[in-house]
């Protein structure tokens, strides 16, 4: 890497992200529970998704307090440098509050608006993710490719649904009309890593509706990163509407079928 920059950022990022999964896996009390809501009384937070943010913060703060941030657990900074931090302390919470493996820290690093670097931390899974704008992405380490490409009836594609029950009935009204266009549909519960296996080549495309700059920030880069292509309703990048990552041959018939069976509306 050949910008110090941004090999400053990918290792502020990566020590960050490792010491906050650090303090989520191991500070993980046994009487865990329920902080706040959001969206609704099903939509939590806990204690360490603000234990885990304020860690975050703190670190990077220290090093670099001219930046900014924009953190899910209402860390937000408008910053001086031209670099913000988009930071999901914990993604996937539900999983965590009832000791699922299937969580998530989430950094990336924005210079003057574009996304360079993007760090998701999975600790359970014993896996870290990163990459670099124009560098490539990386698991542990490895580079990453997506799948070869696969028909649409052969693409095995991962979603979510909305906490918000007006929402994801819609969005099960959806899922129900898919499934028997692909080869099956998976449910992790973390954006993140769902964004994260595309680009392992886990899964052949993923989309959501509703999803945040946070959810998506780090694990889109990875995704794109690692070769698949990303976006929302076509024509459009991905946006609160919808998210669709897939690997090439997917990604344009997956997008207009979600587009005609209204994905990206309640």
């Amino acid at each position: 890497m050949t910008d110090p920059l941004l090999s400053e950022l990918l290792d502020l990022a990566l020590e960050a992200a490792r010491r906050a999964g650090a303090l989520l896996r191991d500070g993980r009390p046994a009487d865990l529970g329920v902080a706040a809501t959001k969206s609704s009384p099903i939509d939590v937070v806990t204690e360490m998704d603000i234990r885990a943010e304020k860690l975050i913060t703190g670190y990077l703060s220290e090093r670099r307090p001219t930046d900014g941030f924009l953190g899910e657990e209402g860390a937000s900074v408008e910053g001086s440098s031209g670099v913000r931090w988009v930071i999901d302390p914990l993604d996937g919470t539900v999983n965590y509050l009832y000791g699922l493996p299937t969580w998530s820290v989430s950094i990336a690093a924005e210079r003057d608006g574009e996304r360079v670097v993007g760090v998701v931390e999975a600790p359970m899974r014993r896996e870290t993710f990163h990459a670099v704008l124009g560098g490539g992405a990386y698991g542990n380490g490895d580079a990453l490719t997506c799948r070869p490409t696969a028909p649409l009836d052969q693409a095995l594609v991962a979603t979510g649904f909305n906490y918000v029950t007006e929402v994801r009935s819609h969005q099960a009204a959806v899922a129900q009309r898919l499934i028997p266009r692909l080869r099956d549909i998976r449910r992790g519960g973390s954006a993140a890593i769902e964004l994260c296996d595309v680009a392992a080549g886990r899964l052949d495309g993923y989309y959501e509706r509703g999803l945040h700059p946070w959810d998506v920030a780090a694990g889109d880069l990875i995704a794109r990163e690692a070769g698949a292509l990303t976006g929302g309703r076509p024509g459009r990048p991905a946006d609160g509407d919808l998210t669709v990552a897939a690997t090439p041959g997917v990604f344009e018939p997956l997008q207009a079928l979600l587009e005609e069976l209204g994905a990206w509306h309640d």
